[in-house]
């Protein structure tokens, strides 16, 4: 028995015991429902959950093993995720836009043996050292790897399924490994125990309860969307799973399925805002809302659809930290802490600056593993981030007299675009790959869409000629389509300080110059690929 009052009982925050507590106190009641109109009670969540882990089990996942799992937003990853749980292993999502040096590095640095992957995905692992990866559940389709095993989506399912949880599961166990961007380096796989789960979850939101029907359209290889998930598996609500934000389809959904809650970020707002006013616009369900940034936009998406909208600052590798009450006074406010977090705002010493003063934001909480345990396999830069006993979250605050904290910008070499962190160093690496290039810097710049476009400065190797549109086909097969660069620019050199760092900065400055290539006026557009469900 745990001592420490702070420290939530397994039946709270474990996601095998949750499930079985809400399967035995409302059998009947929703739980999910999916894009497509299937639905599961509960008792059928269960259910299927411990088909999954059989299934798993009798392929030799055992507690603690580290499962990949590379699919859209669909039945089968939920239970995938749900049966690894249920297992005590760990839940390893993927990005399913990631290809090439990326997706080589994610699948080697997670150690798995398994992964269970979409069938549209398959032919991405021809080309890549798989690392210890021996087998492969291919869902929607078939397909077969030399040197891989490869199995049906029946493998997923056995025909009977546990009978209970076969090992004990601790709040402190680690519940998934989620990929976060490489800011100085490759992308970091970051640790999160069921814990930091519930702290970022049902915690921090505590003003969802259990009538409360979230839309949860976010990937769930990111927190965005499995944050929601763990909140219903803490609160009793329920989940609507969708595919991906669609402009379109948004309100219809919101009818349709009686969404009471839901998650708006960036361009999400932008693109709300943009539909044509109608006379029904506050005929819906939906009651409450995240929206992330707080600005104008995003006050005003929320008078015109009568929502209550609140603001957050959250990462992988922390929990939810701040969020404000409703309709926070100023824009660009995250909010005040919530009870159990500490922050400050520091300068490179760690030292505390004064109120209205710029300066990293580092956490920390009451609650031990209420936050990220380290960084899978790179004890550096745990170190580097935990140093003398804080979270140091590589952005840039500011804080007032008042508690109120305000999100200034980012100290870590990242770009955001579309709700994704870009890693700067990973599109160099794939630019710098090209024969022509010898070196380039990935910068962000404003685009209309409260987010960043893709900035990419080359230089060309001595004697040779770039052109910008060459240079893009050859990413454009390389890169995942969110990281592909909007502006290329070509230059004779980087501008770098004495010690040959690149001074970005002075290139942010610059941004969109007269020189610089425009995908859009070339007349190029970029989609997101269609991984079906």
């Amino acid at each position: 028995m745990v001592y420490d009052k702070r420290i939530p009982a397994a039946e709270d925050c474990v996601l095998a015991y949750q499930l079985e507590h809400w399967a035995a106190r409302k059998p009947d009641d929703l739980f999910v429902s999916f894009d497509g109109g299937a639905r599961w009670s509960w008792s059928e969540t269960l259910d299927e959950t411990r088909r999954a882990a059989a299934a798993l089990q009798a392929l030799g996942v055992k507690k603690g093993d580290h499962v990949l799992s590379w699919q859209p937003n669909n039945r089968q990853a939920l239970l995938v995720w749900f049966g690894l749980n249920y297992l005590g292993a760990v839940y390893v999502p993927v990005n399913i836009a990631y290809k090439g040096k990326l997706l080589e590095h994610v699948v080697k640095l997670s150690d798995a043996r398994l992964m269970i992957c979409h069938a549209d995905l398959l032919d991405r692992l021809e080309t890549i050292d798989c690392g210890a990866l021996t087998d492969v559940i291919v869902t929607h389709g078939t397909g077969q790897l030399d040197g891989l095993t490869c199995h049906g989506a029946d493998a997923l399912r056995a025909d009977a399924g546990l009978g209970g949880i076969p090992q004990p599961v601790q709040p402190w166990d680690t519940q998934y490994i989620i990929f976060t961007s490489g800011t100085t380096g490759p992308s970091k796989a970051v640790l999160s125990s069921y814990i930091q789960g519930h702290a970022m979850g049902p915690v921090a939101h505590d003003y969802i309860d259990d009538t409360d029907h979230t839309l949860v359209n976010l990937p769930l290889f990111h927190v965005g969307g499995t944050v929601y998930f763990n909140i219903a598996l803490g609160t009793g609500s329920s989940c609507h799973l969708d595919t991906h934000f669609k402009t379109d389809k948004f309100w219809d959904t919101i009818r349709q399925e009686r969404i009471t809650n839901s998650l708006l970020l960036g361009a999400i707002i932008t693109f709300l805002n943009k539909l044509p006013e109608s006379p029904d616009d506050q005929d819906h369900t939906l009651r409450k809302a995240i929206c992330v940034p707080w600005n104008d936009d995003a006050r005003r998406l929320g008078k015109r659809h009568g929502i209550t909208l609140r603001t957050t600052f959250n990462m992988t590798e922390i929990s939810s930290p701040m969020v404000s009450q409703p309709y926070p006074p100023e824009a660009g406010t995250c909010g005040v802490l919530r009870d159990g977090v500490d922050a400050r705002v520091v300068d490179e010493n760690d030292c505390e600056v004064a109120p209205g003063a710029a300066g990293e934001l580092i956490v920390r909480t009451d609650t031990v593993w209420g936050q990220n345990h380290g960084y899978y396999k790179n004890p550096e830069a745990t170190a580097e981030a935990w140093r003398n006993g804080w979270f140091h979250t590589g952005d840039a605050f500011r804080y007032d007299e008042q508690g109120y904290f305000y999100f200034v910008d980012r100290i870590k070499d990242a770009i955001r675009r579309r709700g994704e962190n870009i890693s700067s160093f990973e599109v160099e690496a794939e630019v710098n790959a090209h024969p022509d290039v010898a070196e380039s810097a990935a910068v962000p710049v404003p685009s209309a869409h409260n987010e960043d476009e893709v900035l990419i400065v080359v230089v060309p190797v001595k004697g040779c000629v770039i052109d910008p549109k060459s240079l893009f086909d050859y990413l454009r097969d390389r890169m995942a389509h969110f990281m592909l660069p909007h502006y290329i620019r070509i230059v004779d050199d980087l501008p770098k300080t004495p010690t040959q760092k690149v001074q970005k900065h002075i290139l942010r400055d610059a941004g969109v110059t007269a020189d610089t290539w425009d995908r859009a006026r070339a007349g190029i557009e970029v989609k997101r690929e269609n991984i079906g469900g």
